[in-house]
């Protein structure tokens, strides 16, 4: 059975599903964790979480397949990430296997609010970690919770895949040798006021460039840059303050070995942008959001087009789509049944 719901029409948003999976760390180690129907969670007033930040988050999809089975699409990629952010917030690791059960009780427990196949929604999965427990100095928590809940989430590009400007922020999205790389809330807090001062200005996001030198792209807004050159490259920029996106990953994979691309993790400089035909963020939500144009000071710089996506994203978008829900042969290791 599935909800009735207009899947055509749904955005991204929060929906109350029927079960979330929760565990909890105290003494050392994790409980076995269990599905509830509380979607409120209960924290002392001196939690970490709360007062210094100590808390993570993860973002992944399940997708409905032709066939009627589900997809999760790389969540042990998901899970690494975690704990790379955890240990640099001194914050207990979840273990893969954990955490991807977690993912797959979650899912099996919501199927009915997954959409069905060909409607192009999907189920948005959240992982967290964050630090509870009594406390009111700096330093870390006592306790900690995980948790993993979801929501049913509809196609992002209502219209079809279009083309987004975007323009370059005075603000740093992060500090060399802070938090960048790792994903955590912070990180979006201080993006806020950057992307209200964007849409305020009729973009879709703000462009951050490096915190040291200010000339060289490093963020979309919460996704990462690409670049496709007129001699078939596919160019990501490289930095410690970037967060490692396994969309980003999965794409440079498919534009190496399924479009015969040469890929590159290098500076992009802003003031180069001529360089590349196409250009694109991409994440989790969107899969990939074509870049029609970035503003930069009094410059704006237009790549394939303001109103069409160019011809590699687009194959690379359906490449990557057609792979999550089931349609096209996915990557050893890449998709993870539920069952």
């Amino acid at each position: 059975m599935t909800k009735n719901i207009d899947w055509q029409n749904l955005g991204f948003s929060y929906i109350k599903t029927d079960y979330r999976f929760i565990a909890h760390w105290k003494d050392g180690q994790w409980s076995k964790g269990e599905l509830t129907t509380d979607n409120t969670l209960h924290i002392h007033e001196g939690s970490t979480a709360l007062h210094y930040g100590q808390q993570c988050f993860e973002g992944l999809k399940a997708y409905r397949c032709k066939d009627g089975s589900i997809n999760l699409f790389r969540p042990d990629e998901n899970a690494k990430r975690m704990q790379t952010t955890c240990a640099r917030l001194l914050m207990p690791q979840v273990p893969t296997e954990m955490f991807v059960e977690a993912c797959k009780q979650v899912v099996k427990a919501n199927a009915e609010w997954l959409a069905p196949y060909g409607t192009g929604a999907s189920l948005y999965l959240r992982p967290f970690v964050i630090g509870v427990g009594e406390n009111i100095g700096v330093r870390p928590a006592p306790e900690y919770i995980f948790s993993v809940f979801c929501c049913p989430v509809g196609a992002y590009f209502k219209g079809g895949l279009m083309p987004a400007n975007f323009i370059v922020s005075d603000y740093d999205r992060a500090a060399p040798n802070g938090t960048g790389g790792v994903k955590v809330g912070g990180n979006y807090a201080a993006s806020l006021l950057p992307h209200q001062i964007a849409v305020e200005r009729k973009f879709a996001d703000a462009i951050y460039l490096d915190p040291k030198t200010h000339t060289k792209i490093e963020e979309v807004g919460a996704a990462n840059f690409f670049g496709i050159t007129a001699n078939n490259q596919f160019i990501t920029p490289i930095s410690d303050s970037i967060l490692p996106s396994i969309t980003k990953y999965s794409l440079l994979y498919l534009a190496k070995h399924r479009l015969g691309m040469e890929t590159i993790e290098g500076d992009v400089y802003i003031d180069k942008l001529d360089q590349f035909t196409e250009a694109g963020a991409c994440g989790t939500a969107a899969v990939i959001t074509p870049i029609g144009g970035i503003q930069h000071g009094e410059h704006f710089h237009v790549f394939h087009s303001e109103t069409e996506v160019g011809p590699i994203t687009k194959r690379l978008y359906d490449e990557l789509v057609g792979i999550q829900f089931g349609d096209i042969e996915a990557p050893a290791g890449w998709i993870t049944k539920v069952e």
